[in-house]
């Protein structure tokens, strides 16, 4: 049933360059910086504020997060982060579902971010519309929609998952002889099928990180690494993925970096992964994964674009304001805490 096109079922349209979104964002000297960061944790305190940031937003943004008792993590930690403190504000640094995510959860907490330009190609190429005629030609599937997705796709779904559960509860719906609907990475809907057996109905959407990276320059740097083992995220190409020596989550390759015996690792995830994996391996060595082949440029270079729009100008200047609040129309965000709410009560048990 699934389609092996390699086309986006929405085309993609603007989306930017990260280089371009790097040379446009301010520099700060050292003293800058520092004072810059200073003020953004007094402005936490004083907002009742905590930060969450995803493993691919910039190290300061980590930093700040680690350091004033916020949380970094992946898309599913941040939201059970948000969904247990005590703050009555969440600041998130990513990009839009995950603000969105923390609201469906936590209507009553004003949530922030830094940014509302940052969004995700795996959102833009899933436009609710489109997604809930296709849900309409396969009704008799239980929709399983990855967290990487508007609140207007979630409220059509019957379960959010996240890359560290997506094997586990189509698993789990396959034990009770459920016929699954994917959305939207068809890349991680691949690897769930080969892992599972399952024969879904796919969204044929792709992060623009992921997919870029190139199982032959990745074979050529293995050749010329051959000590270092192989982490891949399951939302980049099978072909990439065949090569891997662990396939998982950001918070699984983390985990895989720190407690493997090889002295250096070769990575296919966002570079900005690099700052939590020096932390919990620091006496060991981290290469990006090729991103262009032979005469190809690549758009993202092994991070997100719009991870990039979070920075400390933006944190400083949306605690000093209060802008950038996240609001979900009340039906849609209902609709949506049951299918989010049922990720959150899957892990915990």
């Amino acid at each position: 049933m699934s389609d092996t096109s390699l086309e986006f079922a929405v085309p993609l349209k603007g989306v930017p360059e990260t280089a371009v979104i790097q040379s446009n964002l301010p520099v700060y000297s050292a003293q800058q910086r520092e004072e810059k960061i200073a003020n953004i944790k007094r402005l936490l305190k004083r907002e009742n504020a905590v930060l969450a940031a995803h493993y691919y937003t910039n190290e300061d943004l980590q930093m700040i997060a680690e350091e004033t008792g916020g949380c970094v993590s992946d898309s599913l930690e941040m939201a059970r982060f948000g969904n247990r403190h005590s703050a009555t504000t969440l600041i998130v640094a990513g990009v839009k579902f995950m603000g969105e995510t923390a609201k469906i959860l936590n209507p009553e907490k004003r949530v922030l971010m830094p940014t509302l330009d940052a969004t995700c190609s795996l959102d833009l190429g899933c436009p609710a519309k489109e997604f809930s005629e296709f849900c309409d030609q396969h009704p008799d599937h239980e929709v399983v929609v990855y967290a990487n997705t508007s609140a207007e796709v979630k409220a059509r779904a019957d379960w959010v998952v996240t890359s560290s559960i997506a094997v586990k509860v189509v698993s789990h719906l396959m034990d009770q002889d459920k016929k699954i609907l994917w959305a939207p990475d068809k890349h991680l809907g691949h690897y769930i099928e080969r892992v599972t057996g399952a024969d879904m109905a796919l969204w044929q959407g792709a992060c623009i990180v992921h997919e870029e990276f190139k199982a032959r320059g990745l074979g050529e740097l293995i050749a010329k690494h051959p000590e270092a083992a192989i982490l891949v995220h399951p939302e980049s190409p099978a072909a990439v993925i065949d090569i891997a020596d662990v396939v998982g989550s950001t918070t699984a390759l983390i985990k895989a970096a720190k407690e493997l015996p090889n002295p250096s690792f070769i990575v296919a995830t966002d570079n900005r992964i690099f700052y939590k994996m020096k932390q919990e391996a620091p006496n060991k060595k981290f290469i990006e994964a090729p991103t262009a082949g032979e005469g190809a440029t690549c758009k993202s270079c092994a991070h997100c674009p719009w991870m990039e729009m979070n920075g400390l100008h933006n944190l400083e200047a949306v605690l000093e304001s209060g802008e950038n609040e996240i609001f979900v129309e009340q039906d849609i965000r209902k609709m949506a805490h049951r299918s989010t709410s049922r990720m959150l009560d899957f892990v915990a048990h």
